[in-house]
């Protein structure tokens, strides 16, 4: 790792000329070598980013170090415990009869997890990043708790939402500390750095998770982390605290005093982070997209009066979010320069594209895994993780590539984007019964290596695009493009199981397992039971192909975006382009 103070380069580098500033409004930070206030506190910053620079201009290279070597053991037993919690995730609602609900239960904590960037953003901004950073392990280790002592589906989701704010703002919160700590030409390697644990864990949560499930049970597989996430999590927000207070000590953090009451405080704050504009946000989106996962609970199906009216009601509250926006609200929740920039947005348009599309198929992979391919629970997180270990192990090249040549447009163009399509498109010959393993495999590793490069490039694309000042608002924005892209890919998928696998197994089961259609369709542990090589085993196999198909064609249909979105990214080389100031990597 290599630790220095950055320096501005001599020259404005080419690619961001007097004509390429001024597509970007104005956004793009030019500092020149030898001027008196280059490594100076940015004065017009908000107070987090003022005081992450006076603790990157205070700590030494060994409290750097340490620091990233608190964020890669962090990373390390997060992989472990998300890889675990998510192969516990069918069984936990196959207990309360509802394994068709497996990707519903992720909707609202998907959409109000990416929707809570924003906020959480707001906070790492007006607050500090340390304080966000407390209240995300707060959360996590709330959800941990509620999923721990849960009994009933509905606790569960309830303990999701708690949980995916926490994993997804913990997430973010380290991403915006690489951001704050990293050379931009060193990011996307730095990035890699940190999801490099995912290589080593994904060996490991398969085997706790079914060392969970034949001994103790699910339950203790939440209880266990609700320990271990706090005491892992909680030494790197004392590191940052101490360097806070010592910069602050010295005179480097400015002073601030509001001399607001505590109710003026809550009204204040509520104005900052666009309380209002927040709830008609999450509301919208969570109510317009949860009728397509549970409209087969209902007897009209679509035509159902309830289902209408949460259709109507979410779009009507999207717009109304978007009127609020653009004329009454008094603090913009969403800054709308940033979306005048192509690059960025972008960016935005192909982290949500990829997301939907990989939820699509995802959603009951790995109960497909186990029921038509008859892999055990350890052998489907094997399968299931190839995107996670490959995409983890090639983004640290293509971290590399853009270090070396300041570029990520062309790779992503090239490589990323087709090899995903390839993958995916290539699964709807092979997730088939009777279809050996190793061709999936061979697609996983496909949509893996392209994955790998496409964060890294959508990352780095959007960071380029603007000055340290906006980095945890596009860092957010394009984390919500992603979530609430895997809400629609999830609400897909969902919909497509629901209206094909239990019309499917009526038209393959042999007459005499019809009366147990809907144990069959709703546990996967009675999927399960049926031997490999009977008639029911068969039927359940190939209802499973049937659905599968639809999602996969789902997901591959809307990657076609994905090429258009990153055509329409500018060629920035971020080589020399400077962003942030201090002691950083």
């Amino acid at each position: 790792m290599a630790v220095a103070t950055e320096t501005a380069p001599a020259t404005p580098p080419a690619a961001f000329d007097e004509a390429a500033q001024k597509e970007l409004g104005g956004v793009v930070e030019q500092t020149h070598a030898g001027s008196d206030s280059e490594d100076a506190i940015t004065d017009d910053a908000q107070a987090g980013v003022q005081d992450i620079e006076a603790i990157t201009k205070t700590w030494t290279r060994t409290a750097l170090i340490t620091a990233y070597v608190m964020i890669w053991v962090i990373y390390f037993v997060e992989t472990i415990q998300s890889g675990t919690t998510s192969s516990l995730a069918p069984y936990v609602t196959s207990s309360f009869q509802a394994h068709s609900l497996t990707p519903t239960v992720s909707i609202f904590s998907s959409i109000i997890g990416g929707v809570f960037k924003l906020t959480l953003a707001k906070i790492l901004d007006v607050f500090g990043r340390p304080q966000g950073y407390l209240l995300s392990v707060i959360s996590l280790t709330m959800g941990l708790i509620m999923m721990a002592g849960c009994n009933t589906v509905e606790t569960y989701a309830a303990a999701q939402v708690f949980y995916y704010i926490g994993y997804t703002g913990l997430d973010y919160s380290l991403s915006i500390f690489i951001a704050d700590t990293s050379h931009l030409k060193n990011r996307g390697l730095m990035f890699a750095f940190a999801s490099s644990p995912y290589i080593i864990t994904t060996w490991l949560s398969g085997r706790i998770a079914s060392s969970f499930l034949t001994g103790p049970g699910f339950r203790w597989g939440f209880g266990v982390f609700c320990i271990v996430m706090p005491v892992v999590t909680l030494p790197l927000f004392g590191l940052f605290m101490y360097y806070y207070y010592k910069a602050k000590n010295m005179g480097l953090v400015p002073k601030r005093e509001s001399n607001r009451t505590f109710a003026q405080s809550v009204l204040y704050y509520a104005r900052e982070f666009d309380a209002f504009g927040l709830l008609l946000l999450t509301a919208g989106i969570t109510l317009f997209l949860l009728p397509f996962n549970i409209y087969s609970y209902q007897s009209q199906g679509f035509r159902d009066p309830m289902i209408i009216c949460f259709l109507v009601f979410g779009f009507l509250l999207i717009v109304s979010f978007a009127i609020w926006e653009k004329f009454f609200a008094p603090v913009k929740f969403l800054p709308y320069h940033l979306f005048l920039d192509r690059t960025f947005m972008g960016a935005c348009i192909l982290a949500g594209s990829v997301f939907v599309s990989f939820y699509c198929w995802d959603g009951y992979f790995t109960s497909f895994l186990q029921v038509v391919n008859g892999l055990d629970v350890t052998e489907t997180s094997y399968v299931a993780n190839i995107y996670t270990i490959g995409s983890c192990l090639w983004s640290i090249v293509v971290g590399l590539w853009i270090r070396k040549t300041g570029n990520f447009k062309w790779i992503c163009l090239g490589f990323g984007v087709p090899f995903t399509i390839l993958g995916v498109g290539l699964m709807l010959k092979f997730r088939q019964p009777d279809v050996n393993i190793g061709y999936i495999i061979m697609c996983q590793i496909f949509i893996a290596f392209a994955g790998g490069t496409i964060v890294i490039c959508e990352q780095t694309a959007a960071m380029a695009a603007v000055s340290h000042q906006y980095v945890a608002v596009v860092i957010a924005i394009e984390g919500m493009f992603a979530n609430i892209g895997g809400g629609i890919g999830s609400s897909i998928a969902a919909a497509i199981w629901q209206s094909t696998f239990p019309d499917a197994l009526a038209k393959y089961l042999p007459d005499d397992q019809q009366e147990n259609l809907y144990t069959i369709y709703e546990d996967l542990t009675v999927q399960l039971s049926y031997p490999v090589g009977s008639d029911t085993r068969a039927a359940i196999q190939q209802a499973y192909a049937d659905a599968q198909r639809w999602m996969l064609i789902a997901g591959t249909a809307v990657l076609v975006v994905s090429f258009g979105a990153v055509a329409f990214w500018r060629d920035i080389n971020v080589k020399d382009r400077k962003q942030v100031k201090g002691r950083v990597v």
